[in-house]
């Protein structure tokens, strides 16, 4: 009996086709699971990210609530014109005082 007649090449193409498809199908699933364990890492990230934030406002919500600190800003906000004001005044005043001597030494 030969190899063809019992139908042994046939068939050792037939398994070699299939080793062939299984060794792609292999491929496309490694391909997947790396594709899979990036996205992975990139979650990761963002959770720690997201835990570092959660932990970074409960240490501020410690130091101040958000309505303590927009009443922080809003008191900032009028220091500041305030001062601008306050300046203001003065190097009018200081201008009318150098005029208020600059006419006095002329007499």
């Amino acid at each position: 009996m030969s190899t063809g007649e019992n139908g042994w090449g046939e068939y050792s193409k037939l398994v070699l086709k299939e080793l062939e498809t299984l060794a792609a199908s292999i491929n496309q699933l490694q391909i997947q699971v790396t594709e899979l364990k990036q996205e992975i890492a990139q979650i990761q990230a963002r959770e720690d990210k997201v835990q570092e934030l959660s932990k970074w406002k409960e240490r501020i919500d410690d130091v101040a609530s958000p309505v303590q600190l927009a009443e922080l800003k809003s008191e900032v906000e009028q220091l500041k014109l305030f001062k601008t004001k306050a300046v203001t005044i003065f190097m009018v005043v200081q201008f009318a005082m150098g005029c208020a001597l600059a006419l006095l030494k002329s007499f």
